[in-house]
């Protein structure tokens, strides 16, 4: 894992000193994963590039830095928790629905000393109702279609800010079919760009939608309304 590590972070222009708290980061998470369910990802050199690396690919793509910035459905911690690691002038609020999930991330956070991170229990619809519009970014990675994203990310971005969706690279119908819902939601698509993952040949994608004027006070709907009728 190490030697992926440094040849990926290198490729990054990223400090390799992160790399042992990237490290106990994924000893916890493949050692919680023996118990319940984080990851289908279990060999390290996978783990270190598919996720560890893939997550960190943000920081000089969108340049990231000196932002407020929500990881919606974050699962296991990606991409929150390795930008939190790597970037310690971002502000990062992990956000999941299934307690197991934030439990775990909590003791990884305060196990890491990540101070600059928060967890927090809760489904992206409702938290929207706490911190509409607080987030410079909303950042999310395969939690659901672009349509639906939309309507769960940004509500919580303030104008100006953006929303960064993860997809893979195939995914041009599903960007052009959230062209509606990103104007209704206030946002416009600013750019799509393709990358390969550090120390892999996968090709991933990061999608940019800028917040552009607030959000209608009737989104996000529902969680149930928004999966039966997409925007």
């Amino acid at each position: 894992m190490r030697d992926t590590l440094e040849r990926g972070l290198r490729s990054l222009g990223i400090d390799p000193g992160v790399i042992p708290a990237l490290e106990r980061f994924a000893g916890m998470m493949l050692e919680r994963n023996k118990v319940m369910n984080l990851t289908a990802i279990t060999e390290p050199r996978d783990v270190a590039a598919l996720h560890l690396l893939d997550s960190l690919a943000l920081l000089p793509l969108a340049g990231l830095k000196d932002e407020r910035l929500v990881d919606v459905g974050c699962g296991a911690g990606f991409p929150g928790v390795p930008l939190a690691i790597a970037g310690p002038s971002l502000e990062v609020t992990l956000l999941d629905s299934q307690r197991k999930r934030v439990d775990f991330l909590e003791e990884a956070r305060e196990a890491l000393g990540l101070e600059n991170a928060v967890c927090v229990h809760g489904r992206a619809e409702e938290f929207a109702g706490e911190r509409r519009e607080q987030f410079d970014a909303a950042v999310s990675r395969a939690v659901a279609a672009l349509p639906v994203l939309c309507e769960l990310c940004l509500p919580l971005v303030k104008v100006g800010g953006r929303m960064l969706a993860m997809k893979s690279a195939n995914s041009e119908e599903e960007i052009n079919g959230a062209e509606r819902a990103i104007k209704l939601l206030g946002g416009q698509l600013e750019w799509v760009k393709d990358y390969q993952v550090p120390t892999t040949e996968v090709v991933h994608r990061l999608v940019c939608i800028r917040k552009v004027s607030a959000t209608p006070g009737k989104y996000p709907r529902r969680f149930a309304l928004i999966k039966k009728q997409p925007l």
